[in-house]
């Protein structure tokens, strides 16, 4: 058996402990994956969060997009939204949405969703690259990795620029767990309290969260928002992506994996395991929802 296999194996049993338990890790076997997948095989799934290239502090399995994109075809994911893991730490980002573009065109079902750092002089022009040059579908961007806040005003400029030019932006809440990150490099999730506000005094903005763990009373702030959109990467427990589904308005939820710092089966799973989802719930979390939400055809 592979290492790959190895390790698909262990993070199933990983998530399993978390979030059913370890009484319910019989159940969740090759086979009912498989049948995961059937379920979803007669429509493409649209993955609206991965990354490509490597994670500076440790090798993450699927690092190089060939095997990437090799996992995400096995599972029915037939598009990416791509961002780049040099987006967080590198200053030219001239260069990183350069080769985030390149690698998307060798691998077709990637699509490049540029970064902005509104910290970094020339922002205003890398946004322009992004938006206007390359005709990106959306930026993402990472304020706790690149030192700014929501209250910061360039934050509501990237919001309002994007948004006139009809297109979206992706919020990276965060990329990894605060429990496990190097000691020299602690990184807090971003504080989400400013945006409900922000949010609405720009019409037909579109904000999709990424990587986020909606609970307490944020949740209700940022549901009553129609222009904030979830993804399903984080979410935590067998009830958890129906119960957030419910809480929000219809098509609110796009399917996210996180990966490769997450296996993708991950995501995939805790969409399923519930049961209850029936065939067009399905479908909208697993692809319609991503479709519109690209094309601005939103609630």
């Amino acid at each position: 058996m592979s290492s790959e296999d190895d390790f698909s194996r262990f993070s199933r049993r990983e998530l399993l402990t978390a979030s059913v338990g370890m009484a319910s890790l019989a159940m969740i076997s090759s086979a009912r994956l498989q049948a995961m997948e059937d379920d979803s095989s007669e429509f493409p799934i649209i993955d609206t969060n991965v990354s490509l290239f490597r994670w500076p502090f440790r090798r993450l399995p699927l690092d190089t997009t060939a095997a990437l994109q090799k996992k995400l075809q096995s599972l029915g994911i037939v598009q990416a939204w791509a961002g780049s893991f040099e987006g967080l730490f590198h200053r030219d980002l001239v260069g990183v949405n350069s080769r985030l573009i390149e690698e998307c065109r060798q691998h077709k079902m990637f699509v490049p969703i540029g970064s902005v750092n509104p910290t970094l002089p020339g922002w205003e022009q890398d946004l322009q690259r992004c938006l206007a040059e390359e005709s990106m579908l959306g930026i993402r961007l990472h304020p706790n990795y690149h030192g700014y806040t929501l209250d910061s005003p360039n934050f509501s400029r990237i919001l309002k620029l994007a948004t006139e030019a009809g297109r979206f932006v992706q919020l990276a809440v965060a990329l990894e767990d605060t429990r496990t990150q190097p000691e020299q490099l602690q990184v807090p999730d971003v504080d989400l309290t400013p945006l409900p506000t922000i949010v609405k005094r720009i019409p037909q903005a579109r904000v999709q969260l990424l990587n986020d763990r909606p609970r307490g009373s944020l949740i209700n702030q940022l549901r009553a928002v129609p222009g904030i959109y979830f993804d399903t990467a984080r979410v935590d427990g067998t009830d958890g992506i129906p119960n957030l589904v419910q809480s929000v308005e219809p098509g609110r939820v796009l399917f996210g994996t996180h990966s490769p710092f997450l296996i993708p089966e991950a995501a995939l799973i805790r969409t399923h395991e519930s049961g209850r989802f029936n065939p067009s719930a399905l479908r909208s979390v697993l692809a319609e929802n991503a479709e519109r939400f690209r094309e601005g055809n939103v609630t």
